[in-house]
């Protein structure tokens, strides 16, 4: 079911700029935050909080509540460029009533990794 899911998805996103398609792409990031480091921080811990507390709400929640916060969670990671994150995000949102397990967990996967390369960046700077 999932790979059908994943078969009618049309990407809505802009296309990452890095070739490698990290986690998070910064090139993506600093255009949104206007180049400012001090929002690129505020925005990368909005983010990383904002994420968690999605994820552990969805694992409780009914189908359409799923979908909902898999929605909400899917703008923030385009708002960052965590374009993994956005494209399993709306699996989910998608998915959520017929295969929701199997697609939380790979949402839950991308933003642990991404999540990951927030904690650098924010020890970096």
């Amino acid at each position: 079911m999932q790979l059908d899911v994943l078969q009618q998805i049309k990407p809505t996103e802009a296309p990452s700029i890095a070739p490698d398609d990290r986690p998070i792409d910064l090139v993506h990031l600093a255009r949104m935050t206007l180049g400012e480091r001090s929002l690129e921080r505020e925005v990368l811990q909005l983010f990383d909080r904002q994420a968690t507390l999605l994820i552990a709400r969805m694992r409780s929640a009914q189908p359409t509540g799923v979908a909902a916060l898999a929605h909400t969670l899917k703008g923030s990671a385009r708002g960052i460029g965590a374009w993994r994150v956005a494209r399993a995000a709306e699996v989910l949102e998608l998915a959520a009533a017929a295969d929701a397990g199997g697609a939380l967990d790979q949402l839950a996967a991308v933003t642990d990794e991404a999540r990951g390369v927030i904690a650098e960046l924010l020890r970096a700077n």
